[in-house]
């Protein structure tokens, strides 16, 4: 190990985290570069190369890019809308709300979009990102200010991306995907810091909330894939020296290094374009279930985090300003008060952070801290985490049992499958309360709100 690694659990969560994922910990701290230590968040569990829920910081000129500690669904990411109504507003068309939204924004494994865009405008779209969908009139300027990045990574170089990649891609912009993508309407059940909650409009207990959870799908995926191949076939002895192939990475300085980041930063593109149409549709469903218009219904968005990424960014690190390969895989940027990045009605207290839980429990919005760019490189937890395989799950659980116990606590569902249901039953998660706590108690995140689900579309 050429640094140590930390590890942030409770006594709760240590016994729920695989002996494998703790020693992926251990195998990233031995990648040439890293600063200070790599990082396993509360949500951590096994992942490829990288445990998931992992952060590294590897030097941008002697270090490099690791496909592994990014991940397949490259921008897996969430975003969140709010409005200006409360759940009473719903309560009686929330079914009908929830039929129309799945109806409208395809979901499932291998579905593609209501919208079939030519390999051409996938192209565009990769390197504009959400800017692109907003063009094609999905959605208004104004969303952009919020979206990490606004939404585009500028390293983007569709040139860089593979045939296969861009058609696996076309049919498929526009879509919520499988797993433990979803879409949900959600309320906000409690408020820990009303300054904040206000600043990010979600000040009142009972506000609806819309968030999407969705990524780069197969595109993202290929995209991986491709530059795997790749970089096993070019750097067969730093491969050698690595305690793990799956750790594999492209050196900084060559070629492989600025194809991949252009590559990747595509795939980042493409799913913040593919979370932006979705928002088109989610306000459409709206008005029309409604009948008000999207004035009315004051559906704005509050933030959209990718969970899935490699950046270059910069830190002081003993004295010096240097600039980092940041890879947060299951992972979220969490900037402080102050920050370049920051939307400026946002800059007085930090950045926005959505940690999703399960479709039974509850969603968090967080907000950044100056401790975590000292500890974490900018970085928190993403979600609950697993503890069960999905294989494992569809044999413990039954969808339709999930359905009927959710709808009995008034959350209404509508998934792709029964399969998918009994995969991401409740209880193959860790507790999303635990998580977030010893994210607080660690002061790499401060606590903002509390949204449990109404209504949820899983794919």
């Amino acid at each position: 190990m050429n640094v140590p690694a930390w590890i942030f659990l409770s006594d709760k969560l240590v016994s729920q985290v695989e002996e494998g994922a703790i020693k992926q910990a251990a195998n990233v701290a031995c990648l040439p570069g890293i600063y200070k230590h790599s990082i396993a968040l509360p949500d951590m569990h096994f992942g490829y190369g990288f445990p998931i829920g992992g952060v590294a910081a590897l030097d941008a000129q002697m270090g490099g890019l690791s496909p592994g500690g990014i991940g397949f669904d490259i921008n897996c990411g969430v975003r969140l809308l709010r409005t200006d109504l409360n759940s009473g507003n719903i309560k009686s068309v929330i079914k009908s709300l929830v039929e129309e939204i799945y109806n409208n924004v395809p979901s499932g494994l291998g579905k593609g979009g209501r919208v079939k865009f030519s390999t051409r405008e996938i192209s565009e779209a990769i390197e504009m990102g959400a800017e692109w969908a907003v063009e094609e009139g999905y959605g208004t300027e104004k969303d952009l200010d919020h979206l990490e990045e606004k939404g585009c990574m500028k390293s983007a170089n569709s040139d860089k991306v593979s045939f296969k990649a861009i058609q696996r891609g076309a049919p498929q912009l526009g879509s919520l995907g499988a797993g433990n993508h979803f879409l949900e309407v959600q309320k906000v059940k409690e408020i820990y810091r009303p300054d904040i909650a206000s600043t990010f409009g979600v000040s009142h207990e009972d506000r609806v909330c819309v968030m999407i959870h969705t990524g780069s799908r197969g595109f993202g995926h290929q995209v991986c894939t491709d530059y795997l191949r790749i970089l096993e076939r070019e750097f067969r002895e730093e491969v050698a020296k690595l305690p793990d192939r799956e750790l594999v990475y492209a050196p900084a300085g060559t070629n492989e290094f600025d194809d991949y980041f252009a590559a990747m930063s595509c795939a980042a593109n493409f799913a913040w374009c593919n979370r932006q149409i979705i928002t088109h549709w989610v306000r459409e469903s709206m008005t029309k279930i409604l009948g008000v218009s999207q004035e009315e219904l004051g559906i704005n968005v509050v933030y959209d985090v990718a969970h899935n990424i490699g950046k270059l960014e910069e830190y002081t690190i003993n004295g010096d300003i240097t600039k980092v390969c940041v890879h947060r895989k299951g992972a979220t940027r969490c900037l402080g008060p102050g920050s370049s990045g920051i939307p400026k009605d946002y800059l007085d207290v930090g950045q926005p952070v959505l940690v999703p839980g399960d479709m039974g429990s509850a969603s968090y919005v967080l907000v950044g801290t100056k401790k975590a760019e000292e500890e974490t490189f900018s970085s928190v937890c993403h979600g609950a985490g697993r503890i069960m395989s999905r294989h494992s799950a569809v044999k413990k659980f039954k969808g339709e049992q999930i359905k009927a116990n959710l709808e009995s606590r008034d959350i209404f569902v509508r998934a792709a499958s029964w399969k998918v249901l009994a995969e991401e039953a409740p209880e193959v998660y860790k507790d999303i309360d635990e998580v977030i706590s010893v994210c607080e108690a660690a002061g790499i995140s401060k606590t903002v709100a509390k949204l449990v689900p109404m209504g949820v579309v899983k794919g």
